[in-house]
């Protein structure tokens, strides 16, 4: 195996096609349907078969992308996809759903299983969980320092972002486009609604005026980069299934070479800048090197900035002339920071006004004033033409081949081919002896290096032969097509033999109890809801926890995104994250654990959860249709809670990134449609909730089978005693 692996996103066809040029070791990509990234190009089957089979042939592995959740009406469709693309010889598949990610590794034992970031892998646990299940590989949570992931000490292969676009809360933990546009990011939809401008609030005080308050810079490793060849982190992943197929082939290509000359590359600084024409909103190191909010966050744009290149020096209507501290070029993008307008250049002038294909840095340049610029701005290249020309070259991709020839008179003509992988051998007729036109060496040899179309270039041609032998150049070809045809279909043909078994399920213990429960922060609403008959109180204040904790009505409730869980975990908890439940009484899990399907529920029951609640994602009709389901599936019904009333977590995000007082409920993000969310600070996490309560209608109808939860947050006693009796 590999000591590194360079993994690349793939959103279609071309971006397929300079990943493998550029030097992928492995690439991603999504089918239609059920891939986190929706609205990326995305393959048909058809071209999956397609792309599979190429990177196959040049000896690069394809994952494929099934990480969206997956609700009861869709569970049939998604697993026919695993089906096809098993079929298909894909060498993984890369998943969010853990009862999706249960089934598959018991139906197709050796189908290579990964476990997306959505998934959430910030914990030790979950990383052992996984492993213990089967899965192979966990792409690591972004939120992971390097010295973290060096604890996880789980035979499990690592693979973690190396560069590209960053989430500013825990992935697989984000509602908030799901929550407010109903575009869930848990199922490839997401809005982005972090590059959207807030304003911070302290009550009525404003304290950040209007910025990107949650918009962080792109991850780039590229120079620390030697510290993670030393780690034991295995697969590189670059993020971008929605960027350009130059973005796929310039990064390939950078990180190809910091991991050939182990993390060190002499124009680094050049790359770098290209790659700022690109894509860029600044660049940083992220959690992985423990960087600092500051470092990690762009509050000023959201969107691609470019390269400064220089400054506007003077304008008037028809010309802007700008003094450069870069090179510009007919045909490039450029962006004037403060107003924010751009252009393509499609006239260059020198400082002498004469159309010029370039000017260099050190001078001033005049360009059409086609957009209304009447200050003196810095101008930003956002789009390098000689660069993308650059990149639509692609570098060519060849598989070296070594023939081995025999050709003795009286035997049978003998010829192999090998790529080092596979060897195959074929025969022709019985070698004669020459009378007037004897067969040379050399001739043999160009007659099979012959390799016209194919991917194939001969590396070498060992020949054994006779002097003074006759074979018909005809029957040369025609081996040598032969050969090449059973190198190409070994090349591009499945890696495995499909294993397919029964998943079989076994009776469930369930006891339904149906009540009510509360989730509460504070001593007086702790007080209200046992006055009220609360059968289940959660708490996240470990202190009211601690009061309380000989009333068997009182839970703890687990702080999400620990490193360690099970250090926290005890019995009569509500369980955030998912992990090894077994050896605990009287845990319910938490609706962010992301239950969309019946399986998902039924392995949460096997490892140990008494109680589970249900996806605020899901809608009315789909609960009723899932306690439906469940009875028919598994033979009983399934002992759930719904979060009926109250305010529900739209982004749980690492550090103080506010600045805000630990556990001080006043503050509030305000976006442009004057929505507030409540925002507060604790156990070293930044967590919002959304603007309005969420509300389930007809709560009457699910009160027969499932526990109602009540979120209460800033609910006073006499607030909480009329919600009660409301609903």
């Amino acid at each position: 195996m590999k000591k590194h692996e360079l993994l690349v996103p793939v959103g279609d066809m071309e971006c397929l096609m300079q990943a493998i040029v550029n030097g992928a070791d492995a690439v991603y990509g999504g089918c239609k349907n059920f891939g986190a990234r929706k609205f990326a190009k995305n393959f048909t089957n058809e071209e999956m078969i397609e792309a599979i089979r190429l990177c196959h042939l040049y000896d690069v592995k394809f994952y494929a992308t099934m990480n969206t959740l997956v609700k009861d009406s869709e569970t049939a469709s998604f697993l026919e996809q695993i089906d096809f693309l098993y079929h298909q010889g894909v060498d993984a598949v890369i998943m969010q759903d853990f009862g999706m990610i249960c089934y598959v590794l018991k139906r197709y034992p050796n189908l290579e299983v990964h476990a997306s970031t959505q998934f959430n892998n910030s914990s030790i646990d979950v990383v052992k969980l996984l492993y213990d299940l089967g899965v192979k590989r966990v792409v690591l949570s972004r939120e992971l320092s390097l010295e973290e992931i060096e604890k996880i000490t789980v035979p499990i292969e690592k693979e973690v972002f190396v560069h590209g676009a960053l989430c500013i809360s825990y992935s697989g933990c984000c509602l908030m486009s799901s929550m407010i546009g109903g575009r869930s990011g848990n199922r490839g939809e997401c809005a982005g609604s972090c590059r959207l401008p807030y304003k911070l609030f302290y009550n009525e005080e404003l304290l950040s005026d209007t910025s990107y308050l949650l918009s962080t810079k792109e991850l780039n490793t590229s120079y620390r980069f030697r510290k993670l060849l030393d780690s034991s982190i295995y697969s590189f992943k670059i993020e971008g299934r929605m960027k350009s197929p130059e973005y796929v082939g310039f990064l390939t290509k950078m990180y190809r070479q910091l991991i050939d000359f182990n993390g060190k590359i002499k124009d680094l600084d050049e790359k770098t800048d290209k790659l700022k024409t690109i894509f860029n909103r600044n660049f940083t190191l992220g959690h992985l090197f423990s960087c600092s909010v500051e470092e990690l966050m762009n509050t000023t744009s959201p969107n691609h900035i470019g390269l400064p290149i220089g400054r506007v020096v003077d304008v008037n209507s028809k010309r802007i002339k700008i003094q450069l501290d870069k090179d510009l070029h007919q045909g490039d993008g450029i962006r004037f920071v403060e107003s924010g307008k751009g252009l393509i250049v499609n006239y260059l002038y020198n400082y002498k006004g004469l159309l010029v294909s370039s000017v260099s840095r050190g001078n001033v340049c005049y360009i059409d004033n086609k957009i209304g610029i009447v200050y003196n701005e810095t101008v930003s290249k956002t789009m390098d033409y000689l660069l993308m020309q650059d990149m639509k070259k692609l570098p060519s991709k060849t598989i070296p081949v070594t023939f081995f020839v025999k050709a003795h008179v009286g035997d049978v003509f003998t010829v192999k081919i090998s790529d080092d992988i596979h060897c195959f051998e074929v025969f022709g007729s019985v070698v004669q002896k020459s009378i007037t036109a004897p067969v040379s060496a050399i001739r043999i040899q160009a007659q099979l290096e012959k390799l016209g179309d194919t991917p194939f270039v001969s590396q070498s041609v060992d020949i054994e032969m006779d002097d003074d032998i006759f074979i018909p150049l005809r029957e040369i070809n025609e081996l040598r097509r032969s050969l090449v045809q059973q190198l190409l279909v070994a090349r591009m043909a499945p890696k495995y033999d499909p294993v397919i078994k029964e998943v079989c399920f076994s009776k469930l213990q369930l006891h339904p109890d149906i009540s009510k429960s509360a989730v509460v922060y504070t001593k007086e609403q702790m007080d209200t809801c046992l006055a009220l008959g609360f059968k289940r109180i959660y708490t996240s204040n470990m202190q009211l926890f601690k009061e309380e904790s000989d009333n068997d009505f009182v839970y703890y409730s687990i702080p999400r995104c620990l490193f360690n869980v099970k250090r926290v975990l005890k019995s009569r908890c509500l369980v955030r994250d998912i992990c090894d439940f077994s050896t605990f009484s009287n845990l319910v899990g938490d609706y962010t654990l992301n239950v969309c399907n019946i399986y998902t529920a039924y392995y949460l029951y096997q490892m140990g959860l008494s109680t589970i609640t249900l996806s605020v994602e899901l809608t009315d009709l789909e609960i009723k249709n899932f306690v439906q389901e469940f009875k028919d599936r598994f033979g009983c019904f399934p002992n759930i809670e719904i979060v009926g009333y109250g305010a529900v977590e739209v982004m749980i995000i690492k550090d103080n990134i506010f600045q805000l007082k630990e556990n001080d409920y006043q503050y509030s993000l305000v976006d442009l449609r004057k929505r507030r969310f409540p925002v507060y600070f604790s156990d070293n996490q930044t967590i919002i909730l959304n603007y309005q309560s969420r509300i389930l209608s007809n709560l009457n109808d699910f009160k027969k089978n499932a526990t109602i939860r009540y979120q209460f947050f800033s609910e006073t006693k006499e607030e909480i005693i009329n919600i009660v009796k409301m609903y």
